[in-house]
């Protein structure tokens, strides 16, 4: 007669992130991911012909990187999550809150620094094709101190992401708690 489980009635219900921060996140997620990927190919072939096609692809993709951490920036500053299940040992839950204010950072940082890097460069930034305004006089020097910045910035943040990964993983499968369903597409 529509009578609940005994453990359906007494676990509460799972916290769960919105639509709109689920969606960004796993799009910053791979956009960032893809990006690294391409900065360290592009990187490697460098004097290559054709290498500018893959530096002008990873400077517009970093701006759209820029634009939505901006975009999560302002939701995350406007949408409070839920508190972490109260299973999470206040140890693990500061080096999460560390971790993603770390991260917030490093997503802000990193575009920009490649950004003011291509800037000070002859190439310039364009986006996807488009030429952005030039507002710095090209130096090559200035550019490679942004360069050397933004690579040490990356390698940072893909230790940070390593990490974000490790924990989100270790939940869902030593765990087996709800850490890591709070920022996954409900069913």
């Amino acid at each position: 007669m529509g009578i609940a489980e005994p453990s359906e009635s007494l676990e509460p219900a799972v916290w769960h992130y919105g639509r709109s921060a689920v969606v960004l996140h796993w799009a910053l997620a791979l956009l960032i991911l893809a990006t690294t990927a391409l900065g360290f190919y592009m990187t490697s072939i460098e004097d290559d012909p054709g290498s500018a096609n893959y530096f002008e692809w990873h400077k517009s993709i970093g701006i759209v990187i820029a634009s939505l951490v901006l975009v999560f920036v302002f939701y995350r500053l406007t949408h409070v999550p839920g508190k972490l299940p109260s299973s999470v040992p206040l140890w693990q839950a500061r080096v999460a809150h560390t971790t993603e204010a770390l991260l917030y950072v490093l997503m802000v940082v990193v575009p920009v620094t490649g950004y003011l890097g291509a800037s000070h460069s002859k190439a310039g930034v364009q986006f996807f094709g488009l030429t952005t305004p030039k507002w710095a006089v090209p130096d090559h020097a200035t550019a490679e101190q942004f360069f050397g910045i933004h690579s040490v910035l990356v390698f940072a943040l893909m230790a940070l992401v390593a990490l974000h990964i490790a924990g989100a993983l270790t939940h869902a499968l030593w765990y087996k708690d709800t850490v890591l369903r709070r920022m996954w597409f409900k069913r």
